[in-house]
């Protein structure tokens, strides 16, 4: 069984401490800017910054990362694990213009950093992330006394 994992890109505005001197207001603001965001920050990201949709989803073996890359070479894309973050760059060449795609997800501890393997098809990256053995489930039977 699968399991689909949205993934949401943190905002920079998010990442910055808050500050001694806020406004009461803020609060509120924060969380409308929020709402507006993630209802329509789908239709906006594209034009805004550089960046692709993922998607992540798992089994009971594996975590993957599937990426939706149409138009690039395979030698054009760079897959790198580093500090518990998968980062994804692609370079997208179209006549004359050359575009720069990037993206880095939060990996968890519980994977196989050595053996993740990644795939290229048909326009779409899959990053397979092999799970630890501590971190798949396992069954366990209950004894009768």
């Amino acid at each position: 069984m699968n399991r689909i994992i949205r993934y949401t890109y943190p905002r920079t505005a998010s990442l910055i401490p808050a500050l001694a001197n806020r406004s009461p207001w803020a609060a509120l603001e924060s969380e409308m800017d929020r709402l507006f965001e993630s209802t329509l920050g789908d239709f906006a990201a594209p034009a805004l910054a550089p960046r692709f949709p993922v998607d992540l989803y798992e089994d009971k073996d594996n975590t993957y990362v599937r990426a939706e890359l149409p138009g690039v070479n395979r030698d054009d894309i760079n897959v790198e694990m580093v500090d518990g973050f998968l980062t994804i760059n692609a370079t997208r060449k179209h006549k004359d213009e050359t575009f720069t795609l990037n993206r880095s997800v939060s990996i968890p501890e519980a994977v196989q950093a050595d053996k993740v393997g990644a795939s290229y098809e048909n326009g779409v990256l899959t990053v397979t992330l092999p799970k630890q053995e501590q971190a798949k489930p396992r069954k366990i039977n209950i004894s009768v006394n």
